[in-house]
């Protein structure tokens, strides 16, 4: 339950921040929001705020902003349509009512002659049929459409997607990554602040209960000056000898408190992977300060950032297989794993995967962010943008690809942990 409960909370965290990047970004932008979804699917939770639909859905890979004017706009009034009218304090039609008019006995009806709800904002259209007086309503920049007594919100042009400049565009589009960045670099300087963050001096940090550390008569805080008769000056130098003495006995020499002592240590023997190491059951020396935490925070996210890149890049190169790649399942069962080693684990492991959503996001793939960016880059050096029936014919194709290739990893994933 603890495991089930750690994946959706980061789960959560992931895809919200990615999400809520691009809604900041798009509403400082002028664009209408329709709906801001935590995953895909039927919904299982929904509320409304201002313009937008915040909603949680049931298939937990990814999430969504649906901007006006991304999709052909679903709702259209054609000449001919009979459609009630009612009308603001200024005179100006505020909603459009398309199906069941006899609920609003205070609607106009009108049969439409001619709309136009982008560009000019207006309806006109004849009250009676035998009418010969054509008549014309302005409409409120904040309408609605009425289907099935459910409101929707009228897409002004100005309110669209592709009514903003390409700076404002490709801003909206790149912000969805760039906070999953600054969320792995918050979390690291959160981790820095709480544990503390690594300083490479030869001194002992806290010692686990049942290390051959305390066994031997090491305390936290002491300081290592030389094992077998080896000067040591720094962490790593002390790590390196330990992990290449397993079940040898050492001789340390320690400062503590100003007094040199001597004590013998034997590491026991840790297999990992195919080597056997020593280890003696102590953490390394930790210093908490803001400055260290910021530092932290920027050395870890670059270094995670480059780590991934590489991987992705041995990927490509075929120095990697597919069955190496993991998604829900997979995440899931090593989420289990980290969690079992602790809350700074865990969070580190956030970190990392924050780290990870962004740059695959960033990757020029139809569909992700980084295909849109592309198409982006092309309209920098057209001059124009690219017709939008070829752009969402690929994001489609772009799209079903990436569902595919989930359902292969999440089937490798499968046989690789339950079968």
């Amino acid at each position: 339950m603890e495991t089930v409960l750690a994946f959706i909370i980061i789960f959560g965290a992931l895809v919200f921040f990615h999400e809520l990047g691009h809604l900041v970004v798009a509403k400082r932008a002028g664009i209408l929001c329709r709906e801001f979804a935590i995953g895909f699917g039927p919904k299982v939770f929904s509320f409304k705020k201002n313009e937008t639909i915040y909603t949680i859905r049931l298939l937990p890979i990814g999430g969504f902003v649906r901007m006006a004017g991304e999709d052909p706009e679903m709702i259209e009034v054609k000449p001919g349509h009979n459609v009630g009218l009612l009308f603001d304090h200024d005179g100006k039609v505020e909603k459009i009512i398309l199906n069941h008019k006899d609920k609003y006995p205070d609607a106009k009806i009108i049969e439409v002659e001619e709309a136009d709800l982008e560009h000019k904002l207006y309806i006109s259209g004849y009250e009676d049929i035998n009418e010969s007086k054509l008549q014309k309503f302005e409409i409120s920049k904040n309408s609605f459409f009425v289907v099935d007594q459910q409101e929707t919100q009228i897409a002004p042009f100005n309110r669209q997607f592709a009514s903003k400049t390409l700076g404002q565009r490709t801003a909206t589009i790149a912000a969805g990554p760039f906070m999953n960045f600054v969320l792995a670099f918050f979390v690291f300087i959160i981790i820095g602040l709480l544990q503390g963050t690594p300083i490479n001096e030869p001194i002992l940090g806290k010692l686990t209960e049942d290390g051959a550390a305390i066994q031997s008569g090491l305390k936290q805080g002491d300081v290592i000056q030389a094992i077998d008769d080896t000067n040591v000056s720094s962490w790593k130098e002390i790590v390196s000898i330990i992990r290449q003495s397993p079940e040898k006995e050492l001789t340390f020499l320690i400062n503590r408190s100003g007094e040199e002592i001597q004590l013998l240590v034997t590491p026991k023997v840790q297999e990992y992977g195919d080597e056997k190491i020593g280890l003696i059951g102590v953490y390394g020396p930790v210093e908490k300060s803001v400055i260290s935490s910021l530092k932290y925070g920027f050395i870890e996210t670059y270094m995670w950032t480059k780590e991934i890149i590489v991987g992705l890049g041995k990927l490509i190169t075929g120095k990697f297989s597919i069955d190496m790649l993991s998604g829900p399942v997979g995440i899931y069962v090593s989420t289990d794993t980290v969690a079992q080693s602790g809350i700074y684990y865990l969070m580190k492991w956030a970190a990392i995967l924050s780290i990870n959503l962004g740059i695959v996001n960033l990757l020029p793939i139809p569909a992700l962010d980084g295909g849109r960016l592309v198409f982006f880059a092309v309209e920098a050096v057209r001059g124009k943008p690219m017709d939008r029936q070829k752009e969402g014919m690929v994001h489609f194709i772009g799209f079903a690809l990436l569902m595919l290739l989930m359902l292969v990893v999440t089937w490798n994933d499968i046989q690789k942990f339950f079968l």
